[in-house]
């Protein structure tokens, strides 16, 4: 099962890479994108997914995967970046994170994955890191993996615990640049936001800050939400489109239960002080679609940038800009988050899942033209 699970995977993920994105449908969105509006904008970063999709002997779904961020790319493994971490509301896991906040530092990738893979995820990064890695000055490869997980039962078979030691390691081995692969992918792939398929989306932002030129990237594993509140572009599309005949009537029960794990990387030299700036910023673009951080959520960021070299030995000499000099990486970070978690949702796809529960996808025809209507054009 564990090899056909992720065969399987990696051959969806090569097909959902051409996914529709939100600026393809005409939505507007504030700010100067990168050449790929992906994280990966930010030189040096890589992603990659192991996408995990079938159906068990049992008749159980299996629909979710492992994604993985990494900073420096393969020279994470031994090359640490500045790193803050923040969370709005902590009904979530973010393991590693009481190492990032006392050392400053992130040492290794981002994990994204299921809630009940976290311990998988997390023993199969420190057995790659020790067997990819260097030994550190005290002759061991020591590990405490950042992975972060949202819940995908309502589709996937979570108490499966189909996510396997090598799913973690493919999505790592196969980290690359470019593109990145968004929707029902990865980490993201049994999401689901303001009761809409979601899963991984991701955007960036280019901006200038005392007169040099500066990358803001952001990922996001969105799962959370409910259709009242979703805004886009400003426009209160989740209470028009509750009204649309075409769409089932949502749970009138329904809260905002689920979680969101964002990551916001950027090239400038921020210090760890900084980038918690940075990440309490993702909060803001994340209001912006119609979060309100419910209780039941685990809304969880981290930050980190690339702009310094981060060796843990010896007297450094590091670069930082000026606490009056952020406001455009606030900006970016801002516009970006929003629009990642819009491109999560709209490259997402209908999924049927676990006893046959079933997500559908925003309608792109219907989504067109209800923000069409809204700012008044004919068509955009």
């Amino acid at each position: 099962m564990p090899n056909k699970l992720l065969t399987a995977g990696l051959l969806m993920m090569a097909t959902v890479c051409h996914a529709e994105r939100a600026r393809d449908l005409g939505i507007p969105f504030d700010g100067t994108p990168g050449p790929l509006n992906a994280i990966t904008d930010v030189a040096g970063v890589t992603v990659g997914h192991t996408t995990l999709i079938a159906d068990t002997d049992g008749g159980r779904a299996v629909r979710t995967g492992v994604s993985a961020v990494l900073p420096r790319g393969r020279d994470s493994l031994m090359d640490p970046v500045m790193a803050a971490v923040f969370a709005l509301n902590g009904n979530g896991e973010m393991t590693g994170s009481h190492w990032v906040e006392e050392s400053g530092l992130l040492e290794g990738p981002v994990m994204l994955t299921n809630t009940h893979s976290v311990g998988t995820v997390r023993d199969a990064t420190i057995a790659w890191r020790v067997q990819a890695a260097e030994p550190d000055a005290s002759g061991y490869t020591w590990s405490l993996p950042l992975v972060a997980e949202t819940w995908d039962g309502h589709l996937n078979h979570i108490n499966g615990f189909h996510v396997k030691p090598e799913h973690a390691v493919a999505a790592l081995e196969n980290a690359k640049s470019g593109p990145v692969a968004e929707g029902s992918v990865g980490g993201g792939t049994g999401m689901i936001c303001h009761e809409y398929k979601c899963g991984i989306g991701t955007a960036s932002r280019l901006v200038k800050a005392e007169n040099e030129n500066y990358t803001v990237g952001v990922l996001v594993q969105a799962n959370y939400g409910i259709r009242d509140t979703l805004r886009i572009a400003g426009v209160p599309v989740g209470r028009q489109l509750r009204e649309h005949r075409i769409y089932t009537e949502a749970d009138p029960n329904a809260g905002d239960t689920g979680s969101i794990i964002i990551v916001v990387a950027t090239d400038a030299p921020l210090l760890p002080h900084q980038l918690k700036r940075l990440a309490k910023r993702a909060s803001m673009g994340l209001a912006r679609v119609g979060s309100y951080a419910g209780n039941g959520s685990g809304d969880i960021f981290i930050a980190f940038s690339t702009g310094n070299t981060a060796s843990q030995t010896g007297l450094q000499q590091l670069r930082m800009l000026g606490n009056e000099h952020l406001d455009p990486l606030f900006r970016g970070t801002v516009e970006a988050t929003e629009e990642a978690i819009v491109n999560a949702l709209v490259a997402a796809t209908d999924m049927q899942g676990d006893e046959g529960r079933y997500a559908k996808a925003i309608d792109h025809r219907v989504l067109r033209q209800m923000m069409a209507r809204h700012s008044g054009a004919h068509d955009w």
